[in-house]
C-alpha cells in the first residue's frame, strides 16, 4: 500500500481546510479546543454544516445522500477535522445504526430515518449495555413479548451515553428465551418519547452527566420499527460493532493530542528542573506512542479501504480497537505526567470555561487543566465497544486461527 497522498488527495486535504477554515465557527472550535461542555445543539449545529456541504456523513454511499469518499478521504477529512478543532461527530446515528438501517433496514425505516440522522435533526443513542450484560453482551435480559402489531418491552439499558439528548434509541431486546443467547435477540428502533421510558443520570467522577441509565416498564413498541427479521439482531449487532470498533481507533485525536504532549514537554520542567523532553526516558516513551500511532495510522487505511470491497469491518477491526483505545490511555497518562503537579487541582469551572486568572500558570492553557478528568474518562475506552479481552479473542480465533 502506498502511504504517500497523490496530488489530487492533497488538493482536497486544501479543500477541506478551506472549508474548516470558512465555516467552523470560532467560538465553537474554542469550546472544542479546550475541552469545554458542548451541548445538544453545538453538536446539531456542526452536523447541520457539515450537511449543508454534503458532507454529513462521510463514510456513506451517495445513492443515501454521503458524498462517495473512498478511505484516503475520510481518513484526511476526519484528520483535518480534529486539528480544526470540529466537534466529534456524534457516532450513534451517522456512524452506527445508520449502516444497519442502510443495510438491513426496510425502504421505509430508510426513508423515516436517514435524513434526520444525516440532515442533524435527530440525535440517536445506543442501547446495548446492561447489568451483568457488558462485555458478555449476548446475556442481556430485556424482553420484547410480541402483542399483535407491538411489542412490550420491559428492562434496564445502563451506560447509555448521551441518552438524556436522544430522540430514538437503538436496543438489542430479547425476544426469545427459550432460543440460544445469541439467536433470541431482536434489534428495535424506539423512540424516546414513548411513554415508559425512564433516563436517569450516571453522574461522572468529573462531575459531567455523559452516560445514563434507560429504563423501560411496558414500552409499546411497533413491530414495524424492528431491523431485519425476529431474533437476527445478534447478526446485526455485530455489524454495528464492526463499525463502532473502527471509530474507537481515534486516530486524528490521538494525533492532535501527541503533538500538544510534545509542546507541553518542551515546556514543563521535570524533576532535574530541565524540560521533560530532555529526560531520555519520557522522550523515549512519548517517541513509542509516535510510532504506535503512525503503525496505527496505516493500519487504519489499510482495513477501512477494504470496507469498500466487503459489507463492513471484518475482525481486523479488533485490532484498531485494541490499539486504538490502549493508545489514547497512553496519551493521556503522558499528558497527566507533562502537566506535573497542574494535574493535580481539579477545576469544575474548566467545562464551562469559568477558570481563574491565576490558574493558568508555566505556560498552560485552560484546556491543560482537564487532562485529570480526561485521564479517568478515558480508562472507559478499552471496555465500551467489547473489551480488550474481547477483542484479544476475536483476534486470536478469527485472525490468527488459533
Amino acid at each position: 500500500m502506498n502511504l504517500d497522498y497523490s496530488e489530487k488527495e492533497e488538493a482536497f486535504r486544501a479543500e477541506v481546510r478551506a472549508f474548516l477554515r470558512d465555516k467552523l465557527p470560532a467560538a465553537l472550535a474554542a469550546k472544542v479546543r479546550d475541552r469545554r461542555r458542548l451541548e445538544r445543539e453545538d453538536f446539531l449545529q456542526w452536523q447541520r454544516i457539515l450537511h449543508a456541504q454534503g458532507w454529513g456523513a462521510s463514510a456513506w454511499p451517495q445513492s443515501f445522500g454521503g458524498p462517495g469518499w473512498g478511505a484516503v478521504e475520510r481518513n484526511i477529512f476526519d484528520e483535518e477535522c480534529s486539528r480544526a478543532h470540529a466537534p466529534v461527530q456524534v457516532s450513534f446515528g451517522v456512524k452506527m445504526v445508520a449502516p444497519v438501517i442502510m443495510q438491513f433496514g426496510s425502504p421505509e425505516q430508510q426513508q423515516q430515518h436517514l435524513p434526520g440522522i444525516i440532515g442533524g435533526t435527530t440525535w440517536w443513542c445506543q442501547g446495548y449495555s446492561e447489568p451483568g450484560a457488558g462485555s458478555d453482551l449476548a446475556s442481556l435480559r430485556t424482553s420484547a413479548v410480541r402483542d399483535g402489531d407491538d411489542y412490550i418491552v420491559n428492562g434496564q439499558k445502563m451506560w447509555t451515553t448521551m441518552a438524556h439528548h436522544a430522540d430514538w434509541i437503538f436496543c438489542l431486546v430479547r425476544t426469545d428465551r427459550e432460543a440460544r443467547k445469541q439467536e433470541g435477540i431482536s434489534f428495535l428502533l424506539i423512540d424516546m418519547k414513548t411513554p415508559g421510558i425512564t433516563v436517569r443520570p450516571i453522574w461522572l467522577m468529573d462531575g459531567e452527566r455523559e452516560v445514563n441509565e434507560v429504563f423501560f416498564d411496558n414500552v409499546r413498541v411497533p413491530v414495524a420499527n424492528r431491523i431485519g427479521e425476529e431474533n437476527k439482531g445478534w447478526t446485526y449487532a455485530k455489524y454495528l460493532l464492526g463499525h463502532e470498533r473502527t471509530i474507537s481507533s481515534g486516530v486524528g485525536w490521538s494525533k492532535v493530542t501527541l503533538s500538544r504532549l510534545k509542546q507541553l514537554a518542551r515546556r514543563q520542567p521535570g524533576d532535574d528542573g530541565r524540560p521533560l523532553i530532555e529526560d531520555a526516558r519520557f522522550r523515549d516513551r512519548i517517541a513509542q506512542a509516535e510510532l504506535e500511532l503512525m503503525a496505527l495510522d496505516a493500519t487504519v487505511l489499510k482495513i477501512v479501504a477494504q470496507e469498500g470491497r466487503a459489507m463492513a469491518p471484518g475482525p481486523e477491526a479488533s485490532i484498531l480497537k485494541f490499539k486504538g483505545t490502549q493508545l489514547q490511555q497512553q496519551l493521556t497518562e503522558l499528558l497527566m505526567t507533562a502537566t506535573g503537579a497542574y494535574a493535580l487541582p481539579y477545576l469544575p469551572g474548566v467545562r464551562t470555561g469559568d477558570v481563574p486568572d491565576d490558574a493558568l500558570e508555566a505556560g498552560l492553557e485552560s484546556a491543560d487543566y482537564t487532562w485529570t478528568a480526561m485521564y479517568f474518562n478515558y480508562r472507559k475506552t478499552t471496555i465500551y465497544g467489547g473489551s480488550d479481552e474481547v477483542q484479544r479473542t476475536i483476534i486470536a480465533k478469527h485472525i490468527l486461527g488459533l
